[in-house]
């Protein structure tokens, strides 16, 4: 296999300039010629028309181009935080990733959650300082808060030429040479006099910075002479690929200045896929580890990153992590062990897609034919099966019923909201038992809004939603018992369990169900102790106050009674769904609501005004920080007493405020208001 492809996402803060950023390497690279615009709605990447409509990404976009003989593939991703799924899933199939950051607003919020969730996958990244050219851009800055507020290890290769409305290129400190744009191609002349002391300080710490991590470089920069361009070339490779330090580069991707060396950055400095370790996943049989190298002769593995609808039908995009697979091969659904055929296998281009004969390790590919693939899911050949990890699916935070519009178009309604929710994982489509009602619940009311919107547009099936809805949950306050005996008898075999069960809260106030099993001497059967937890893991799902969610509990099972002939699993399981619902009744029950992060960005007139308001929406005001044109206000405040803030932060700074928020943590609903949550 050869170092001649990168799998590269672009990730940062919404409006940090990502979709412009891939609309210029695509056309530098020759794959597009003719520059599409964000406001114009006819970019490659952003080809749906409710990205065209909204003007940002909605869903993650793949494209290929190939700079110096190297293919790269690039996946585009949202930077709103409702479409937070689509960047999980990117990041988890990538090799790589660029990082852009306004030289404006420096590091936003939006970009420290993408970059968690770069350093959860192990993703080496490179930034891009962008907007160089816009009033207010600072590149020293900017590199500060990328050490400051994400713990990096920024590792400056270039210097601005010039700032705002003077910005004229770059200092190329590996080279010492400066790259001039005045057209599509740079001019490379001699560093300008007046910025030499300042560029040879620059070079001097970057040299130091690596002899402090390469013991080529600390070699040749101990001997006292000139430290080589390749050399500096080949340590920044080593660093980066194994996610030592990230290497900074900057320009306007609207001017397409700085994007050529960029693209030279990514060849050079990014990872190929087998510079990646070896992918690890379990034997669905034995559970035992398994790992899988990034060699085509390995056996045939892939993790399913989405799957959306096309004219071919459904689309799995999928990652080949080992081995090769083309159309008409079998493939094992590891998680389910069904086995499937592969109909057809694409390359994507954004909206478009070209068949392809074969896909090997390291390719991003659309797989047609596979009817039970879910995002997550792995494939394998069905002879050496293996499941990897896959991504962490956010529970939904707000919900709203839906309905169709017209009665007619029920079944339509049902079949595109499945299609959706196949789609994103993040959403949830669910049935309220009372009432028949379908309720969707999502990220945000942008996420929710979308889908309405896409119902119409690409399924034709136009609906009406209720009040948005917070997602609330529910936990215990303190340790209850309950000794809950089942007995049915209707002439035959009837049904008989006993089960003693205690409940209590989680220590941590961890999530999930943490199950224990404290009956002795054969109390219940062996063969019974997991229907009664599978019981109280069901109960969980709408045990709480007004049918929420259990967030986090601990159930011990301390005794309990079986008849030889009445008991079954399902006898315990319905026993235990009983036990729990008295049990957690008894355990004063406290509801809890979704406390959110809200970055409030605003001109200083309007300061007091903004606190004051967070304040009287039951936020706790954090911080604020004061910028060069603007405020930062970083407040807790429950998502419950969002909703409509959109409008009126609008109307409090006269339309020159912006805010983004994203999932906190949850905390307890005062009492007084639980009756919001029934």
């Amino acid at each position: 296999m050869t170092r001649k492809l990168r799998n590269i996402g672009i990730i940062a803060h919404v409006d940090a300039g990502k979709t412009t950023l891939t609309e210029r390497i695509l056309f530098n690279t020759g794959r597009i010629h003719r520059v599409g615009d964000v406001h114009d709605g006819n970019t490659e990447t952003d080809h749906h028309a409710l990205e065209k409509k909204h003007g940002i990404t909605i869903s993650s976009a793949a494209v290929s181009c190939e700079w110096q003989g190297i293919e790269i593939t690039i996946i585009d991703t949202p930077g709103h935080v409702d479409f937070t799924i689509e960047v999980e899933r990117s990041l988890r199939v990538l090799d790589g990733a660029v990082a852009a950051f306004s030289a404006v607003a420096g590091v936003e919020p939006q970009s420290e959650t993408v970059w968690r969730q770069a350093d959860r996958f192990h993703v080496p990244r490179i930034a891009f300082i962008n907007k160089m050219d816009q009033m207010g851009a600072d590149f020293g800055r900017t590199v500060a808060m990328i050490g400051e507020r994400l713990g990096a290890r920024p590792l400056v290769l270039q210097l601005p030429l010039g700032a705002e409305g003077a910005f004229q290129g770059v200092v190329d400190l590996v080279a010492m040479q400066a790259l001039v744009w005045d057209g599509p191609v740079p001019v490379v002349s001699a560093v300008p006099e007046a910025m030499l002391d300042e560029a040879v300080m620059a070079r001097a710490r970057l040299v130091e910075a690596l002899a402090e991590d390469d013991e080529a470089v600390l070699e040749a920069w101990a001997g006292g002479g000139e430290v080589e361009a390749a050399l500096l070339r080949a340590a920044i490779r080593r660093g980066c690929v194994a996610g030592r330090f990230t290497p900074v580069l900057c320009g306007s991707a609207y001017r397409n200045a700085g994007v050529q060396p960029l693209l030279d950055a990514i060849c050079a400095y990014a990872p190929a896929p087998e510079d990646r370790p070896a992918v690890e996943g379990t034997d669905p049989g034995s559970g035992a580890s398994q790992t899988r190298q990034p060699s085509a002769d390995a056996p045939f593995s892939a993790l399913v990153s989405k799957v959306v609808a096309s004219r071919y039908g459904a689309l799995a995009i999928v990652r080949v992590y080992s081995g090769r697979i083309a159309p008409g091969d079998a493939v094992c659904l590891s998680d389910t062990g069904r086995s499937e055929r592969v109909g057809r296998a694409l390359r994507v281009q954004a909206g478009s897609e070209t068949e392809v004969a074969e896909a090997v390790a390291g390719d991003v590919v659309a797989l047609v034919g596979l009817k039970s693939a879910r995002a997550g899911m792995t494939l394998s050949d069905p002879r050496h099966p293996i499941v990897l990890s896959g991504f962490v699916v956010p529970d939904p935070v707000i919900s709203v019923a839906i309905e169709p519009k017209a009665r007619g178009d029920q079944d339509r309604f049902r079949r595109a909201l499945d299609t959706l929710a196949r789609s994103d994982p993040s959403l949830r489509v669910s049935t309220e038992a009372e009432t028949g009602r379908t309720v969707v619940a999502g990220m945000g009311e942008l996420h929710l809004q979308i889908c309405v919107e896409t119902l119409k547009e690409d399924f034709g099936v136009e609906a009406v939603i209720g009040a948005p809805q917070v997602a609330y949950r529910a936990v215990a306050s303190r340790r209850a018992e309950v000794d809950h005996t089942l007995r049915k008898q209707n002439g035959g075999t009837g049904l008989f369990a006993r089960v003693k069960l205690a409940v209590a809260p989680r220590a941590g106030d961890e999530a999930g169900l943490l199950f224990r099993d404290a009956t002795v001497g054969g109390a219940v059967p062996k063969d019974f102790v997991p229907s009664v937890e599978r019981g109280i893991a069901a109960a969980m799902t709408d045990g709480g106050p007004y049918g929420w969610p259990v967030l986090g509990l601990e159930a011990t099972l301390l005794d309990g009674a079986f008849h030889a002939k009445d008991s079954s699993g399902p006898a315990f399981e319905m026993a235990a769904r009983e036990a729990f619902r008295i049990a957690f009744a008894d355990s004063e029950p406290v509801l809890l609501e979704p406390l959110m992060r809200v970055t409030v960005t605003v001109p200083a007139d309007y300061l007091g005004a903004v606190i004051g308001d967070l304040q009287r929406r039951r936020g706790l005001v954090a911080e604020t920080v004061a910028g060069a044109a603007a405020h930062e206000v970083v407040a807790m405040v429950p998502l419950g007493e969002l909703f409509g803030y959109v409008g009126a932060l609008r109307s409090m700074s006269q339309g020159r405020g912006s805010f983004h928020m994203v999932f906190e943590r949850y905390a307890p609903l005062p009492k007084a208001l639980w009756d919001r949550a029934g």
